[in-house]
């Protein structure tokens, strides 16, 4: 069994689309591309998003990111979107990492796992002066607390509707 995160891209983008088609939009976690077409989510879509994990023309009010999917073997069971630094509003709310595993995937670690191999990422993606990785998670999803909790995660704050949680960057 392999575990691994691969960035966005064309070679697997029926996996990619199909993620994108049965994954539930829960706990904050937004799931874009439900109502495109595999055909416009391979010429729009993937171009659109290459170009921001590039820092290229995100949208206003959006940061550079890049959406890495988590893989088991050849099942693709997750998603990991990684932004390389925050706006003001990132910083009070989504922070650094957004991520979902596949329902059918739950309970097997996968988020553990694959949240390890974010914090990876985005340490090499984000500016050398964040000295923290910022997270949050629904107050009702108890999984995703102890997720990142299990990857040295602390509670920061909180209020009605979310944890916030930093994790020390790894150094790289």
């Amino acid at each position: 069994m392999t575990i691994e995160l691969r960035a966005l891209n064309l070679e697997d983008a029926k996996a990619e689309y199909c993620f994108f088609q049965t994954m539930p939009a829960e706990n904050g976690f937004e799931v874009p591309y439900q109502t495109m077409t595999f055909q416009d989510f391979v010429a729009t879509a993937i171009p659109e998003r290459l170009l921001s994990a590039q820092g290229l023309g995100p949208a206003i009010g959006r940061v550079p990111d890049t959406y890495f999917f988590l893989w088991d073997d050849n099942q693709l069971v997750g998603l990991f979107k990684v932004r390389h630094h925050l706006n003001n509003r990132l910083r009070q709310h989504a922070g650094h990492i957004g991520y979902g595993i596949l329902p059918q995937f739950r309970g097997h670690g996968y988020g553990t796992r694959g949240l390890a191999l974010a914090i990876k990422s985005c340490a090499h993606l984000m500016p050398a002066s964040e000295p923290d990785i910022f997270l949050s998670c629904a107050r009702t999803n108890r999984a995703s607390l102890q997720v990142m909790l299990s990857n040295g995660g602390r509670v920061v704050d909180c209020d009605d509707q979310e944890n916030y949680v930093r994790i020390s960057k790894p150094h790289v």
